[in-house]
């Protein structure tokens, strides 16, 4: 103790703390008066951060899980879209030899067309070979008619004489001459009437139409510059629509009906 009777702080501070460890009650009380109440909810404050800061490592945790879940994920889509481009290819390719095949099967039909077209052609252009003659010369009114042009038999030596020299003579041009050889059927004959000579040039289709009613026509001109006389454009077939018989008519060309193969 000094001069006063006090203790020195030394031993006060000795003397406190020793009454404090024998009451607990004590420590409390003290505490209250030295600290503030910031310090005094330090404990409870430092309990939520670790529980904040566990709670921040379990979703660190988590989301490095989902991170590398994702990054799997994207793996699988990346391989993904790299099958789906290969499937889009092959499904290109297909479509392409699909276009192909479509492609061709058209002109395997569009050529069957044409082939059934030149057969039922040639079919009726053999029936007429045995029939053209009676049948122009019962609508024609002709006698002694002689096929010297057809598909079924040589170009008569005369007639393609005539012809060739009409050619080296200018009198016909090589698109005329060129008709009077692609012409289903070129006759000769004389009418019943005057026994004049008269030259016949027919055209054949199953159904005619414009286009034969014109090679018709510049078939007959083109033998009446070549022989210098009459020339009859006939069309003969197993139809004719309305318009085209009137095509017929206005062009002074004659049409024979055939009858059809079931009619007989």
């Amino acid at each position: 103790m000094d001069a006063q009777g006090q203790l020195d702080p030394k031993s006060l501070v000795a003397r406190i703390i020793a009454e404090l460890q024998a009451n607990p009650d004590a420590q409390r009380l003290l505490l209250h008066a030295l600290l503030t109440n910031e310090f005094l909810g330090m404990p409870a404050r430092l309990n939520r951060i670790e529980k904040d800061i566990a709670e921040l490592k379990a979703d660190v945790a988590q989301l490095k899980t989902d991170v590398a879940e994702l990054k799997t994920d994207v793996a699988e889509l990346k391989t993904d879209v790299a099958e789906l481009k290969v499937n889009v290819a092959d499904l290109q390719d297909n479509v392409a030899d699909l276009n192909v095949n479509v492609a061709n099967l058209n002109e395997n039909v569009a050529n069957l067309n044409v082939n059934v077209a030149n057969l039922n052609g040639s079919d009726l252009e053999n029936r007429l070979h045995r029939r053209i003659k009676a049948l122009v010369s019962q609508a024609l009114e002709l006698r002694r008619p002689r096929i010297v042009h057809s598909p079924v038999q040589e170009t008569a030596v005369d007639f393609a004489d005539r012809v060739e020299d009409a050619l080296d003579q200018g009198r016909i041009t090589k698109g005329q001459d060129a008709r009077l050889e692609a012409t289903d059927f070129i006759i000769h004959a004389q009418r019943r009437a005057d026994r004049a000579p008269v030259w016949i040039a027919v055209e054949a289709s199953n159904k005619v139409h414009a286009k034969d009613i014109e090679r018709a026509r510049a078939t007959a001109e083109a033998l009446s510059t070549v022989f210098e006389t009459d020339a009859v454009a006939v069309v003969a077939g197993y139809g004719i629509d309305a318009l085209d018989a009137k095509r017929a008519d206005d062009a002074s060309v004659r049409y024979l009906e055939v009858s059809p193969p079931s009619a007989n």
